[in-house]
């Protein structure tokens, strides 16, 4: 009973500190252009590498210190997470559209239709994913368009392995062919039967796609091939303060956090809505 109650507490932990810090991303990301303390563009040269508050040389109002061109560091993380977060709404939802459909398709209908799907994602696939990213961005231009083009382009083929074969699994299921029994026609028993029992993991992954569209984001800003160099965004954060880790730590070290935090919650929050709406293991 003890080890029940403390899985359940551990289970509840991984769903809700997850969606706390994400609520509250989300939160701020909305409220950024009116909670944040500073202009994140304005540079001023006589302030570049104030430390955070609680540091000597620390001035009023530059909570997380200065950048080298005298950038509120708090401002442009505020800021930088819209555009993570547009990045991770609008191409995980794409990204999961396109991969679980077509997945699902493929792993109930079977045939032809399962024929083209797998030999189309096994092409996709042998292209290597970070230089195929480049080379699309390469073609179509930086823009928050063209990251999100990227992903849904290259991310799709995970969804739709792991749902094809989910789907395959139930499709095998009793449950599947009494419906037919039935009467209930094809197209009909995959959204109605096996669709609610695929979801759990299609929620999944889209939360696990989530967290790598922000870090396929940050990743296309280090090497400056995300937006405009001069919009704030974690990725161009961290490549700033990699040139000046000695000297101001602090501009490298707090995006990266709120990176790692990001991430982490996008997949425990996968974890944990999984072990809540799972039937298999309620």
């Amino acid at each position: 009973m003890a080890d029940a109650r403390g899985q359940k507490r551990r289970a509840g932990l991984r769903l809700w500190l997850p969606a706390l810090w994400l609520g509250a991303l989300v939160l701020a990301a909305l409220l950024a252009p009116w909670i944040a303390p500073k202009d994140p563009l304005a540079q001023d040269l006589f302030l570049g590498r104030l430390p955070p508050f609680w540091a000597v040389g620390a001035e009023p109002g530059y909570y997380l210190g200065t950048d080298s061109l005298g950038r509120d560091v708090l401002s442009r993380i505020l800021h930088g997470a819209r555009i993570a977060l547009v990045v991770a709404l609008v191409a995980g939802t794409l990204t999961c559209l396109i991969g679980a459909s077509l997945g699902l398709l493929a792993g109930f209908l079977r045939g032809w239709t399962d024929l083209v799907i797998s030999r189309l994602i096994d092409i996709w696939m042998a292209f290597p994913p970070v230089l195929f990213s480049i080379l699309l961005i390469a073609v179509l231009g930086p823009g928050l368009d063209s990251i999100i083009i990227a992903i849904v382009v290259i991310d799709w083929t995970r969804f739709a392995r792991v749902v094809r074969a989910e789907a395959m699994a139930q499709g095998a299921m009793d449950y599947v062919a009494s419906a037919q029994v039935a009467g209930r026609g094809r197209i009909s028993t995959m959204l109605v039967e096996i669709l609610p029992n695929v979801l759990p993991t299609i929620v999944v992954l889209l939360t696990l796609e989530m967290g790598i569209a922000v870090i396929v984001e940050a990743i296309l800003s280090f090497v400056n091939l995300s937006i405009s160099t001069d919009d704030p965004t974690w990725g161009g954060m961290i490549a700033e303060g990699r040139t000046s880790i000695h000297q101001a730590w602090w501009v490298i070290v707090f995006p990266l956090i709120t990176l790692f935090l990001t991430v982490l919650s996008f997949s425990q929050l996968g974890e944990g809505l999984k072990d809540r709406f799972d039937p298999v293991l309620r």
